[in-house]
């Protein structure tokens, strides 16, 4: 490959959409050649004038600008993003989409848990799900990545390895108890996500209703996984604590070993040494996922934090991409500084 990679942003005024911006700035191999709004022509806020200097200037949705690029990121609505795939995918030669429109591989399921019919679905056969440590085999050359969701993210870094060795009890649930920053709740603000609603106080939602819940049992190929997300009074981040019962004759030990030897050539996954639990402001505005785990009676305990902005959305977007186009899969990409991974 000769040259950088010219790519365009899709929906680039909303939380994702300004963070692929953030790193796509510093990206040595792709270079930003559009940025677009979901929609065309119509009614939206104003992204220049006093106050408003930090917010890109973004023209209104023209599949004519997508015209021979080499690759976009898709940041819509589900619908919208269900709606444009086929037409930018005609246009360019990947697609990385950051919504759940071709994350789930039942076209049945869109109706019950996003509220629409899917549009087209014959492709979500055609989809890869860019769960990208586990996904990298099937992203060179991919035409259409779906990013998975931050939750997602969080909940089946440290399981997969586990249940692929056979290291989690079969017969047992698994519980996932998981926290998000206001930010996963997107960019307009509702009833109980906006800052008034959140300052100050700390709730779960979505119980057993929640659009990621049946993601993460398709990713996990298992059904007994019980699912709770909780909005926390904070901005970015998601943390979230698994338990479960581990196979007989295996401990927390062997559990924390088998991370370690999955992921140990990993740039974006560390596992944390017995006794130290990962924070937020470890991972925050970086592509990392830390991991740990710790013994609890006869069960296991997992906390696993990342960035819900980044390792959740933009940072593994840019992952994939890299991935699908043959680049380093680091490149472009941050890291917290030796010893400095928890300040702020």
């Amino acid at each position: 490959m000769s040259g950088r990679l010219r790519a365009a942003v899709v929906g680039a005024g909303g939380f994702t959409g300004k963070e692929c911006l953030r790193l796509l700035a510093a990206h040595p191999g792709i270079e930003v050649a559009a940025l677009l709004s979901a929609r065309a022509a119509g009614p939206r806020g104003d992204s220049s004038g006093p106050g408003r200097m930090r917010e890109p200037r973004i023209e209104d949705f023209d599949p004519s600008r997508i015209e021979g690029l080499d690759l976009v990121f898709l940041c819509a609505p589900h619908e919208v993003a269900a709606d444009l795939a086929p037409e930018l995918l005609e246009r360019a030669r990947c697609v990385i989409d950051l919504s759940a429109a071709h994350r789930l591989r039942d076209p049945g399921a869109y109706p019950e848990h996003y509220g629409f019919a899917h549009p087209h679905p014959e492709l979500l056969e055609e989809a890869v799900l860019g769960l990208t440590e586990h996904a990298r085999p099937n992203l060179p050359g991919a035409r259409l990545v779906a990013n998975p969701g931050c939750y997602v993210t969080a909940v089946c870094l440290p399981l997969l390895p586990l249940l692929d060795e056979g290291l989690c009890d079969p017969g047992s649930d698994l519980i996932a108890d998981c926290k998000s920053g206001q930010s996963g709740a997107g960019k307009t603000s509702g009833p109980a996500s906006h800052f008034a609603a959140v300052q100050e106080d700390f709730r779960a939602y979505a119980v057993g209703a929640h659009r990621h819940e049946p993601e993460i049992r398709q990713v996990l190929g298992r059904d007994r996984i019980y699912f709770t997300p909780h909005l926390l009074p904070v901005f970015r981040g998601i943390l979230a604590t698994i338990h479960l019962r581990p196979a007989p004759g295996r401990n927390a030990d062997d559990l924390r070993e088998a991370l370690k030897t999955r992921y140990e050539t990993e740039p974006f996954l560390e596992i944390c040494a017995p006794g130290i639990l990962p924070s937020l402001a470890d991972v925050r505005r970086t592509n990392l996922c830390r991991i740990a785990v710790e013994a609890h009676g006869d069960r296991v305990v997992l906390v696993s934090v990342l960035d819900n902005l980044v390792k959740g959305a933009a940072g593994q977007a840019v992952q994939n991409a890299n991935a699908v186009f043959g680049l380093p899969e680091d490149e472009g990409l941050p890291r917290p500084l030796p010893g400095l991974e928890g300040w702020t």
